[in-house]
């Protein structure tokens, strides 16, 4: 039976064979390599690494290159990006056939996050010149991708004090048995207690460390990392990524590494996009994750048109009658006041309460005691009462803007979620390949998106 045969590993050609012969017009590293040559990467802030021989340093360019390629192909490790550099002759003809080692290789992604940021912009502006961003909608939402920190290295106050018992009543146990040995096993018991000393001794450096930072948890391999909930109650110790993505092409225009939850997030996202897209005048879709009134007032400031979907609210018990509701009791801005279903004045003292992320006054009015509907009102015995937030208006706005654009909310999960199928389910990148900061886990999520 005849196979198809292949040539002579040691045929000499008349003609040879150049690197550039061998990579086709579209190979997407010629794209790559006019990309990195167009940028002013002298003003990007890169951080050269020089020889300690005073063996010149590789350009920055030829680095970038070699890590857009890497990350456009699934490869982050730095060793796996050194051996493609001599074996893979699409990276050999991007590189000139340079081979830098894996140290520097990997120095160059942690020491660069700013300057990476800056790249990953220029790849925004390019989309932008071929007019592949749309910016009349933008969608916002969060990820969150694990971080070199495991769950064991990860303490709150609960967990340090569960240790911390743990060692007193084993120390304890120690102690006793300590008191009652004939002499047998006294070298192993005295280790022991000096090992659980010493465990005792590292969690209160912990608790000390975590009562400096004022936060509630501490992450002792990845500092910036939290535990954070990922799905259904499953934890990890993770950074949450921000993102703006365009919806004409799906394209990210933005992201932010952070260690915080979406309640926040919104306002500082919206100021960000209206900078890259020079204008206000677009829609933005989020989650009801982002939620928060204060962030409504900082998008009116702005001037930016949100739709974010509104959470179900809290139980509470509710009135007798629907009819007699909040929501239908009508506000009166020129007065400050609220009419009742049964046209009785709410009136406030105008003095403003304090919630934990809001202030709010009360509304109420002594008619309740004789009025016939009391019963279908309320069941408090001290009348009806109404709260209404500082952002209430702001709040209000979103919720009609929403129910006027069901159909063009429906497209968010679309636009957003786009970026993370490519990154984390084609890429398989769920994770953080770099440690000790946010800034290096930045530098990571930067070449993430560039490469995207």
């Amino acid at each position: 039976m005849k196979y198809i045969q292949g040539q002579n590993r040691s045929q000499t050609y008349l003609f040879p064979v150049t690197l550039d012969d061998a990579i086709c017009e579209d190979n997407e590293v010629r794209l790559i390599d006019v990309f990195v040559d167009s940028l002013a990467l002298e003003s990007f802030g890169f951080k050269i690494e020089h020889a300690e021989n005073g063996r010149p340093a590789y350009h920055p360019g030829d680095l970038l290159k070699l890590f857009i390629y890497g990350y456009m192909n699934k490869i982050r490790s730095s060793r796996r990006l050194e051996k493609d550099s001599k074996r893979n002759i699409e990276v050999m003809w991007l590189l000139s056939s340079l081979h830098p080692d894996h140290n520097t290789i990997s120095n160059f992604r942690r020491d660069n996050p700013k300057a990476i940021k800056k790249v990953f912009r220029e790849t925004v502006k390019m989309a932008n010149y071929f007019n592949l961003i749309g910016g009349a909608l933008i969608a916002g939402d969060s990820t969150k991708f694990r971080a070199q920190n495991s769950k064991k290295n990860n303490f709150n106050q609960k967990k340090i004090s569960r240790h911390l018992d743990y060692i007193e009543n084993k120390l304890q146990e120690y102690y006793e048995a300590l008191a009652q040995n004939d002499g047998d096993n006294k070298e192993h018991l005295e280790g022991q207690i000096e090992k659980h000393k010493q465990r005792a001794e590292g969690y209160r450096k912990i608790e000390n460390q975590l009562k400096e930072s004022g936060e509630s948890q501490v992450s002792t391999s990845d500092p910036d990392s939290r535990q954070m909930i990922i799905r259904n109650n499953i934890t990890e110790v993770a950074y949450n990524v921000q993102t703006t993505v365009d919806a004409k092409n799906n394209l990210l225009i933005d992201y932010k590494v952070t260690n915080s939850n979406d309640s926040k997030a919104m306002g500082n996202m919206l100021q960000r996009a209206k900078s890259i897209l020079r204008t206000n005048e677009f829609t933005a879709l989020y989650d009801k994750g982002y939620h928060t009134g204060s962030e409504f007032k900082i998008a009116h400031d702005l001037r930016i048109d949100t739709l974010v979907a509104i959470p179900r609210l809290t139980v509470q018990a509710p009135d007798p009658d629907p009819a007699y509701n909040a929501e239908n009791f009508t506000y009166i801005p020129e007065g400050d006041y609220y009419l009742c279903p049964q046209n009785q004045r709410l009136t406030t003292t105008g003095k403003w309460h304090r919630a934990e992320a809001y202030s709010f006054k009360r509304y109420a009015t002594k008619a309740c005691k004789s009025c016939n509907a009391k019963d279908l009102c309320t069941k408090s015995i001290r009348g009806k009462g109404i709260h209404r937030s500082e952002f209430h208006e702001y709040i209000q706005h979103n919720k009609e803007r929403v129910e006027l654009n069901k159909a063009l909310y429906k497209q968010r999960q679309a636009i957003v979620e786009h970026p993370y199928g490519t990154i984390k389910r084609q890429w398989g990148f769920s994770y953080i390949i770099t440690k000790n900061s946010s800034k290096r886990a930045s530098a990571d999520v930067g070449l993430m998106m560039t490469a995207y």
